[in-house]
């Protein structure tokens, strides 16, 4: 099993709204590094869902990979914020996975809390500058977010 970190906006889609859907393409991902990451997701993968763009920032839940190697249904609507007008069904250029819900954490693991207790190698998302929505997640480093939760 591998372990990824999956950022949105809760304004957008957050921790609340997957509960509610339970199961959701997780699409709109266009930076080819973020979609070359979920082309390596596998069904049963888990995924820590981040909020950014919020107080607080951070970890909210957990997810699991339920669906892999979908082509993002968005880049072929033209009315999509995501649309991608060199895309078509013949050659896809973007892939997502569908994910479900499993759990909103009682307390959301903070940026703060994150830096804190992680290293830059060990989370992705701490990274200074970083900006990925997907990033893979150490076994490692995933069972101490786990016992964080």
């Amino acid at each position: 099993m591998n372990y990824w970190l999956l950022k949105s906006e809760p304004d957008v889609f957050g921790i609340d709204h997957l509960q509610r859907f339970n199961e959701t393409i997780w699409d709109g991902v266009r930076n080819y590094q973020a979609r070359n990451f979920l082309q390596t997701a596998r069904v049963g993968d888990l995924a820590f869902f981040y909020h950014s763009n919020v107080e607080p920032i951070g970890i909210a839940g957990l997810c699991k990979i339920v669906e892999a190697n979908i082509a993002d249904p968005s880049q072929f609507d033209p009315r999509s914020t995501y649309y991608d007008p060199k895309s078509n069904l013949a050659a896809p250029r973007w892939w997502t996975v569908k994910v479900q819900f499993v759990e909103k954490f009682a307390n959301v693991i903070s940026l703060e809390t994150l830096r804190q207790q992680f290293q830059p190698d060990d989370l992705i998302i701490i990274r200074k500058g970083n900006r990925l929505s997907v990033t893979p997640v150490s076994e490692a480093t995933a069972l101490r977010l786990l016992e964080m939760a």
